[in-house]
């Protein structure tokens, strides 16, 4: 265990290290702010994949719990000026709330009525976003987020946002990694292999699972107040049904049950839009014969995919040398 805590450790520390640097070598603002979405997407798909890839429970309402975070700090600072450190923590409570209250009902479904349950709870957010004028701003938006400051540093420049959005997340993930490799993420993996077994060895499959919805919820909280104080603007077009399902894709082609895998989805798909630009009007064919491909040839996602595709490369090797 200490030897698996120590290779965790590096391999968080080896990423912190080169995500430390990488402002160095790129200092152009643009390629920084994607960066920084790359970042916020990253924070978002780990929690989800920790609901979706370990625990087995689908949701297709996350961009709400992400839409709750930017609201609900977005109006405390904007229209009643609290202070924005203060806004985060009453974000991450509220939403947490509203998870623990959806999930103790939804999550005694599974399968397609649980996904049904989360997209509807997603639409009726939305909705509320969209029509609670006085409050949200409407479709029209909220505007005067302010942005964010530590002490007398205000983080208004992409390079120091930067670093704040990414030692959040590398936070994220290193929690993340513990709980998955804690009796806690081992009853997770049971409970998504088979419930009633996992409940016949004596897991509090209800408990857990409302408790990594719970969880899930408030890194999503965590993420769109990041984006709220970093836009200083948000509309409900940001955390619509859409954006659920390119957060469960994240998940999907990243791999399933990796959290360094969440990792590589989220950066893969909030790159390929930028990529895929020049394609103008044809993108999201091109987007959606790339994910076709993938689903198809690399099930478990690109990271497994590709290390299973490396696995068979060395056997087959290592056949025909013993051959010769």
């Amino acid at each position: 265990m200490t030897r698996l805590l120590k290779y965790k450790s590096l391999q968080v520390g080896t990423f912190g290290i080169v995500l430390a640097l990488l402002p160095l070598v790129l200092t152009n603002r643009y390629y920084l702010n994607v960066m920084i979405f790359i970042g916020i997407h990253t924070l978002l798909v780990v929690g989800l994949n920790l609901l979706m890839g370990y625990a087995g429970q689908i949701s297709l309402g996350h961009a709400a719990f992400f839409g709750l975070g930017a609201y609900t700090s977005g109006i405390l600072t904007a229209t009643y000026h609290m202070s924005p450190w203060p806004a985060m923590v009453a974000a991450v409570v509220l939403t947490a709330f509203v998870a623990l209250v959806i999930g103790i009902p939804a999550l005694k479904l599974s399968g397609y009525y649980l996904a049904m349950a989360t997209l509807g709870f997603g639409i009726i957010v939305h909705i509320c976003f969209k029509e609670l004028n006085y409050l949200t701003g409407g479709p029209s938006g909220l505007v005067g987020i302010p942005t964010l400051a530590i002490g007398s540093v205000i983080l208004d420049e992409p390079a120091r946002y930067y670093y704040l959005v990414w030692f959040t997340t590398l936070a994220a993930i290193a929690l993340s990694l513990n709980i998955v490799d804690s009796r806690v993420g081992r009853a997770l993996r049971a409970i998504h292999d088979s419930e009633s077994a996992a409940r016949a060895s004596g897991i509090y499959t209800s408990r857990l699972k409302i408790w990594v919805f719970v969880i899930s919820a408030a890194y999503a909280s965590v993420a769109g107040s990041l984006y709220a104080h970093f836009i200083t603007f948000i509309s409900p077009g940001s955390f619509d049904f859409m954006f659920s399902i390119k957060l469960v894709t994240m998940v999907v082609v990243g791999g399933m049950a990796s959290i360094w895998g969440a990792v590589f989805g989220a950066a893969t798909l909030t790159l390929l839009p930028e990529v895929l630009a020049v394609f103008h009007d044809y993108d999201i064919v091109v987007f959606g014969l790339i994910l076709m491909v993938v689903m198809i040839f690399l099930p478990q996602g690109l990271i497994r995919g590709a290390l299973d595709l490396l696995e068979k490369y060395r056997l087959r090797r290592g056949v025909a040398g013993e051959s010769v």
